[in-house]
């Protein structure tokens, strides 16, 4: 049987997970990522439980695809990749359902990189790398900004003259397909909350928060672009657009404020040591411990901002790599919150638990599979 192969192309690295369909039924058979592109690139691969890490050199997008089917081999015994499905961080105004990948599309989701510079140029070099790789397969791509197009008007525009929202300039937000999934698991395991008002946190070294409604998308903290909102790995995130104008008076270029932004901010910015939040939860440093406290208090002001906006609250759910692991911020963020009904058991909260609320609103800690999402899209144009 055919096996399909999704794909989530960073500018370091190129996340994968193989799929194959048995009783139509999606079985996932392996996974992993080549992490570190460039002069010294590995290839980690998970299958059956067991992880196996080989260095493979100087790689790009295209070897490293090439380095992820020849550790396939043994795992497809012989079956072919049908259909490859692609991240794809910005989708604009004309993409949000999942759709086939063709130049003129790949074309028009170029015009885009300059709306998300970390993430777009890389989705769109692996989308190429794959056709190289696999000429046979269809190619597919899918939108992180797709699960957002339902916000009402007044959480999808800004204070401008409205021929600005028709050019575009709207607020799209990110992480759709993590959200996509975790509203997807809440509705199957959580029949209680099915019209409930949740806050779901994608807390990574990208973080947005959004919250849905009858699992409908109703805001979200990210914008325009992918730098608004919280703070991030290495994002501002929110920021008085005065600053920016003060820092160019101030003699910065348009790129140095650009790379301040995207790459020198943020927790890594903010602690001068990591992005990394294990490293500044075990630094004794105070810049670290100051970047972890704003980290957390930007989080609890978007609480409150996104139960204004959604009516209430009745689930806050931690996804991400940070949300998924770090109990530390999960327990600073939910403390004295009891207005809003949030506590969290601390035993549970350590252990990592899916459920770790005790107040009257459901506190879960749900680990994404935005690999899913795309696996279960591609199925549909095969």
């Amino acid at each position: 049987m055919p096996a399909l192969l999704t794909l989530n192309s960073g500018s370091s690295s190129i996340k994968f997970a193989v799929y194959l369909q048995k009783e139509e039924q999606l079985h996932e058979v392996a996974s992993g990522q080549v992490d570190a592109l460039g002069p010294k690139a590995s290839l980690i691969f998970k299958e059956s439980g067991v992880r196996h890490q080989t260095e493979i050199g100087k790689a790009d997008h295209l070897l490293g695809l090439k380095a992820i089917l020849e550790a396939l081999k043994p795992v497809l015994g012989g079956e072919y990749i049908a259909g490859v499905g692609h991240r794809i961080v910005h989708g604009g105004t004309l993409y949000a359902e999942p759709i086939l990948l063709t130049g003129a599309v790949l074309r028009a989701l170029d015009d885009l990189s300059p709306l998300a510079p970390l993430h777009q140029p890389p989705n769109l070099a692996g989308v190429k790398a794959a056709m190289q790789a696999f000429p046979e397969a269809i190619q597919v791509g899918c939108f992180d900004t797709g699960f957002h197009r339902g916000h009402p008007y007044e959480n999808d525009t800004y204070a401008l003259p409205p021929k600005f929202y028709e050019d575009g300039i709207r607020r799209y937000g990110f992480h759709g397909l993590s959200y996509e999934y975790v509203s997807s698991y809440v509705q199957q395991h959580y029949p209680d909350l099915k019209d409930g008002r949740i806050i779901i946190a994608h807390l990574g070294n990208g973080c947005s928060m959004c919250c849905v409604r009858g699992f409908r998308p109703i805001a979200s903290t990210l914008g325009f672009s992918s730098m608004d909102g919280l703070p991030m790995g290495t994002r501002c995130g929110q920021i008085d657009p005065g600053v920016i104008f003060h820092l160019l008076d101030k003699g910065m270029s348009a790129d140095e404020v650009d790379a301040l932004l995207l790459k020198n901010a943020g927790l890594k910015g903010m602690s001068g040591l990591s992005n990394d939040m294990r490293q500044l939860l075990a630094s004794d440093s105070s810049d670290a411990a100051n970047a972890v406290s704003y980290f957390v208090s930007r989080i609890r002001r978007e609480i409150g901002s996104l139960t204004a906006a959604n009516g209430g609250l009745d689930a806050l759910v931690f996804t991400g790599g940070i949300g998924e692991n770090a109990w530390q911020i999960r327990e600073r963020v939910c403390a004295d919150l009891d207005y809003f009904g949030l506590a969290v058991d601390p035993a549970a909260n350590r252990e990592n638990q899916e459920s770790i609320g005790i107040g009257r609103t459901k506190v879960l800690v749900i680990n994404t599979d935005e690999q899913r999402v795309i696996a279960d899209a591609l199925v549909s144009f095969l």
